[in-house]
């Protein structure tokens, strides 16, 4: 209610969600629906489950995800409706459902005149990687998390030795809703080490990535580190739920 400034008293004697779900459909059913972020998506599908009732079929498009990949100031941080607004020269009272829903519309035209990239060829792109270059080059590997995926709103990060290419293992890591970072923060919650790795070191020294997670963890930071097996296991599983 502080964010939104909804009340019980706007509420008291509205419909609920199954008597809302027709019309809902007839707006959504067989087209696009854009939306900033997964919230959205996710709350419309957990009331569904929650009443046992039919999806929707609708196609999501996340304006905070294409504005990631259309600004480059906005790839990692500032992703926000409020900020791309200002980016594009929008302004909109922020907070308000139409009038964020009418925002992440305008952020959604501004990418396409930005870029040159039409509706289809934006539904493809924002299940790219932000930088399409950092697939094929020795930069650092980043991956921004499928959203759908079971393990959405994890940062993970890789360090040593492995069996499965770094660039690889880091597609099956965002597959699953990971966030692949290149180096460990106080964002971190995952980080994988190569099972060569571990048995290369023996125990005898870590790389710099783990001593910084063990440091984080220590201070309280929920950081899981697993071995390499136990992120193929984990990858198997989320493709196993989905």
């Amino acid at each position: 209610m502080s964010i939104f400034g909804i009340t019980e008293e706007d509420v008291a004697g509205a419909p609920k969600f199954p008597d809302v779900l027709q019309n809902l459909s007839i707006y959504l059913s067989g087209s696009i629906c854009v939306s900033h972020t997964h919230f959205d998506r996710v709350s419309i599908g957990r009331a569904i489950n929650k009443y046992s009732l039919s999806q929707i079929d609708t196609v999501w498009l996340d304006s905070a995800r294409v504005a990631r990949r259309a600004w480059e100031d906005c790839a990692w941080s500032g992703y926000g409706l409020s900020n791309v607004c200002k980016i594009i020269g929008y302004e909109f009272k922020h907070h308000d459902a139409l009038e964020d829903a009418k925002a992440s519309g305008r952020v959604l035209i501004a990418a396409i005149e930005r870029t040159g990239l039409d509706l289809d060829a934006w539904l493809k792109r924002v299940s790219q990687p932000i930088d399409p270059s950092s697939s094929s080059s020795g930069a650092a590997i980043k991956r921004d998390g499928n959203p759908e995926g079971e393990l959405y709103g994890e940062t993970l990060v890789f360090t040593g030795a492995s069996e499965i290419p770094r660039r690889e293992a880091a597609d099956l890591a965002a597959s699953i809703g990971c966030t692949v970072a290149s180096g460990v923060t106080k964002k971190t919650t995952l980080l994988v080490v190569g099972d060569q790795d571990i048995s290369k070191l023996s125990g005898k020294s870590k790389s710099s990535k783990h001593l910084k997670a063990e440091e984080l963890v220590a201070k309280g930071h929920k950081i899981r580190i697993i071995k390499e097996s136990d992120f193929k296991e984990l990858v198997n599983q989320a493709h196993e739920i989905a």
